[in-house]
């Protein structure tokens, strides 16, 4: 409170745009596998990693997929459940539909020139970001580091995971 009477007045915040480390830290759970719900997480720790963001991604039941090879590079796209894709649901059931979506799914993305998943791991771990797999998604799955894209740094618990990123931002995708 001010002794004149008016209110005080908040300080502006004035982004820094240099490109050192900021301190702010990004944590992200990738928690599906299909098409769709893989580019949202890469695409905003790509971003972050490019605002100086510290950024840690946690992958665990179906977002195994994006950090398992043998499915990484055909992860698919489907219409049903998705009211998003403003088509009748019916249609997402017949024969073909999921490789039909899939497929344009992938085209519009690489018309933006959007990497596809592996290369857009591997851009992540180059700039910086950090990989970690979920221990009981492991476990579930039989899977071990030797099964994981060779970027992921380790198979860690989710208590680990959430002391290793106090005080980052925490997203759930």
């Amino acid at each position: 409170m001010t002794t004149n009477g008016t209110e005080p007045q908040a300080t502006p915040i004035v982004p820094s745009f240099d490109d050192g480390p900021t301190g702010r830290k990004l944590a992200i759970i990738c928690s599906k596998g299909s098409l769709d719900m893989t580019y949202p997480g890469l695409i905003l720790a790509n971003a972050a990693l490019g605002e100086g963001v510290e950024v840690d991604l946690f992958f665990t039941f179906w977002g195994f997929d994006i950090i398992n090879p043998k499915y990484m590079a055909d992860l698919k796209f489907t219409m049903l459940g998705n009211p998003a894709t403003h088509m009748p649901q019916g249609l997402g059931g017949l024969p073909g539909m999921t490789a039909m979506a899939t497929h344009q799914l992938r085209r519009s993305i690489a018309d933006l020139d959007v990497p596809d998943v592996p290369e857009f791991l591997e851009q992540i771990v180059g700039s910086g970001g950090h990989l970690w797999a979920c221990r009981m998604s492991a476990d579930m799955q039989h899977l071990t580091e030797a099964d994981l894209y060779e970027g992921v740094e380790g198979i860690i618990s989710a208590s680990d995971f959430i002391e290793m990123t106090a005080g980052a931002q925490l997203l759930f995708i």
